[in-house]
């Protein structure tokens, strides 16, 4: 409450002059909460990151960085970095996820063009040295959420000698082939979830505070294998190719073959899945949130569908066979 009183004292003295009325818009798996002022003519989305936990620094960095890109991100206001205060505008209040279950087959294919026409715009600015790199630690520790979190407190199983030997060479093999893309900003959760639906200029971007500099189809990744929502899969390489054409002909560094291209997402895939295990696992077990075991089953059929498509993933097939058998498994083949 004292928190909610600081920001409401915190909006009278911007606005001094004018009422509004405050009310929760959302929470995300952190700290952060955001808030909706109500004005006579206007919203504004107030965010309340207390900075004992969260740093709006990267927020702000990355906010600049994809507005400067052409990219709709919410425009910042005011901020009050000492107490963690951020006024932005409102992006309202339906997310892609909304929409692309209300919607018709036109309405998904509109919805997804947008989404990847502004990749697009972030991914053609991109700089090194703006954002932390995606380097192999951080991939690497991403992964292991996978062993401690899915394998050890969700399935309550620990590995022997072998298993873990056989889990660290997939990773490797894996963070090899990410380390090998082409790198540009990557949002890191680009997913229906933190996109939003609007009258024009889709999407809303939000939650892009945790950016790094990384492999260009992990944001795809995010997009097109989304825990949230899933897709047939001819119509998910559809729009792949799409996605793919548009970025040759703005000259982004794409593979000029599809295959290998697809191929470079699915490893990424790959890495995702392994890392949104742990992190689903973790926010159950730890944090108490059961709401994300519903959305287990499909993140676990997008990694054994890509497992039985390569033969240097057959390691860690069989370990998910030996976990958990008798799922069925299906895919294309390229």
């Amino acid at each position: 409450m004292q928190r909610q009183n600081q920001l409401t004292g915190w909006l009278h003295g911007l606005f001094p002059e004018e009422s509004f009325t405050l009310a929760p818009a959302s929470a995300d798996a952190s700290f952060r909460r955001y808030f909706r002022a109500a004005f006579d003519n206007r919203t504004l989305i107030v965010m309340d990151a207390p900075p004992q936990h969260e740093d709006c620094r990267p927020f702000l960095h990355v906010a600049q960085l994809f507005e400067n890109a052409g990219a709709h991100v919410p425009h910042i206001f005011a901020q009050d970095l000492e107490h963690g205060f951020l006024l932005l505008s409102d992006l309202g209040s339906t997310t892609y996820l909304q929409a692309l279950k209300e919607g018709d087959a036109a309405t998904v294919r509109s919805l997804y063009g947008a989404a990847t026409d502004s990749l697009v715009k972030i991914q053609l600015a991109s700089r090194e040295n703006n954002l932390p790199l995606y380097d192999e630690a951080l991939l690497l520790r991403e992964m292991r959420l996978f062993p401690e979190w899915y394998i050890g407190r969700h399935l309550n199983v620990t590995l022997n000698e072998v298993q873990s030997t056989k889990l660290d060479a997939t990773f490797a093999r894996i963070i090899d082939n990410n380390l090998a893309q082409p790198r540009v900003y990557v949002h890191r959760d680009y997913h229906s979830r933190n996109l939003m639906h609007l009258e024009e200029d889709n999407p809303g971007i939000l939650d892009f505070q945790d950016a790094v500099y990384g492999p260009i189809t992990y944001d795809l990744a995010s997009l097109f294998k989304d825990a949230y929502i899933g897709w047939e899969e001819a119509q998910v390489i559809d729009w792949l190719i799409r996605y793919w054409e548009k970025a040759r002909k703005a000259g982004l560094p794409v593979h000029k073959d599809f295959p290998d291209f697809y191929r470079d997402y699915e490893w990424m895939g790959v890495q995702r899945h392994l890392k949104v295990l742990g992190i689903f696992a973790r926010l159950y077990h730890r944090d108490g949130k059961e709401a994300y075991l519903k959305d287990l089953p499909l993140v676990m059929s997008y990694l054994r569908a890509a497992c039985v498509r390569y033969v240097d993933l057959k390691p860690l097939l069989n370990l998910l066979d030996t976990l958990e058998p008798n799922i069925t498994r299906e895919g294309y083949t390229f």
